[in-house]
């Protein structure tokens, strides 16, 4: 199995390999990928976190900081697959942490990576299956769980086709920390032992900002003066971004006081934005590049930084979360509802379906259909006060609600920290 695994994954990444080039992916960390760990490595039985998007690795972060409490002599492990990954995970590291790239899912490249870094426990965010790895974590004694699992339609869809052989790798995995008694049923559908799920709950719910965030400076950057209103789209995929743009205009016959700020999903879009905006009519500014001087008041703002789209969603009025209104199935509606915002978001939220009947069940959100219905609901949170205020009492109290996850997880963690250290 692992032999006939390796051949097929080493014929796709040959034949992916000019796309890859094409595309640009190839960046300085991507020897680490191919299993080459710094000979100055010399960390002892590291705590492994793995963690794709950044949504992710910052589901993470509370779990870290309470596991450096726990063992203040641990280092962590922090694994990625991009650059904008990479980047966030280097500003939650500490003196003495690794982050790194995740190894390529070959079995000669993971056993000498795996015997290198000898880590006392794998963690995996959400749900992501490396055959390869995990059969060889399993087979050199390291206990890997599986926190914040979410499988998704689609990915359960597909991994009904291949429950055969997905079954026995599931199985390897130690504990799987669902986010939902949804995730867990699914778990069980594709094989996976009662005995190794546990219902804990969403770690997003924990993430929230405990305390305001200061967007003097933020505000200062965009030039906002007093009395201007921010309307900041979140999480922007392509094919919405026309949609916010067309609403934008048809706001400002109202709202003329109002700016824009885009934020596409992912950074390396800006481009393609910033030429979309200059074909509306509109002034685009990157973020990256604001000038001291005040903006005009054409201009629509395009957010092309890492790590800053939650200080943008505290500095706003209303907040639009992408991904939501193409098939996509939504974004994290978590970030802007932390930071007491009034949250609208379209009709493909199916990635994120649990969080989002609950926020519409407590009216805590807003979702749209249409265009129409967007400029409808925008204004409506800009013309009505109490609306928008009722809509964030209620948002606040879900997350009051639905916080405990992460401790939830962290103690099951030690257990299996302790078991393999030996205490």
């Amino acid at each position: 199995m692992v032999i006939l695994y390796d051949l097929i994954f080493s014929v796709f990444a040959l034949v992916y390999l000019p796309v890859y080039l094409f595309k640009g992916k190839f960046h300085r960390g991507f020897s680490l990928r191919l299993g080459f760990i710094p000979k100055n490595f010399t960390l002892k039985s590291p705590i492994w976190i793995h963690a794709v998007s950044v949504g992710e690795i910052m589901a993470m972060r509370g779990l870290i900081e309470e596991l450096r409490r726990s063992y203040p002599l641990k280092n962590f492990v922090i694994s990625t697959v991009t650059p904008t990954g990479n980047k966030i995970a280097r500003s939650i590291a500490k003196e003495g942490d690794f982050v790194t790239y995740l190894p390529l899912d070959l079995s000669f490249i993971l056993h000498r990576v795996i015997k290198k870094i000898n880590p006392c426990i794998f963690i995996i965010a959400e749900t992501e299956i490396w055959p390869n790895l995990i059969t060889a974590l399993y087979k050199s004694g390291i206990p890997i769980a599986v926190l914040n699992t979410r499988i998704s339609d689609r990915s359960f869809r597909g991994y009904s086709v291949v429950k055969c052989l997905l079954k026995p790798i599931l199985n390897k995995i130690n504990i799987f920390c669902a986010q939902s008694e949804n995730d867990c049923s699914k778990l069980i559908a594709l094989g996976v032992s009662l005995d190794k799920i546990k219902v804990t709950g969403n770690m997003k719910f924990d993430q929230t900002l405990t305390q305001a965030l200061d967007t003097a400076d933020y505000k200062k950057r965009l030039g906002l003066k007093e009395g201007e209103r921010l309307f900041v789209a979140g999480s922007t995929h392509p094919g919405e971004e026309a949609v916010l743009l067309n609403v934008f205009r048809e706001l400002l016959n109202k709202f003329s006081n109002l700016r824009l700020l885009l934020a596409p999903r992912h950074p390396e879009r800006a481009y393609e934005v910033y030429n979309l905006v200059k074909n509306f009519g509109f002034k685009p500014q990157r973020v990256s590049l604001l000038s001291p001087e005040m903006p005009p008041n054409d201009v629509v703002f395009i957010l092309d930084t890492v790590g800053e789209l939650v200080t943008f969603y505290a500095l706003c009025d209303v907040a639009f979360v992408g991904g939501s209104l193409v098939k996509k199935g939504g974004q994290n509606i978590l970030e802007p509802a932390s930071v007491e915002k009034p949250v609208i978001f379209g009709p493909y939220m199916f990635n994120f379906r649990d969080i989002a009947q609950v926020f519409l069940d407590n009216q805590a959100a807003l979702q749209v259909h249409t265009q129409k219905e967007l400029v409808v609901s925008v204004s409506e949170l800009l013309s009505n006060h109490s609306k928008a205020i009722e809509l964030v009492k209620h948002a606040r109290e879900i997350i009051l609600n639905n916080r405990g996850a992460t401790n939830k997880n962290v103690a099951l963690m030690r257990e299996f920290i302790e078991l393999s250290d030996g205490y």
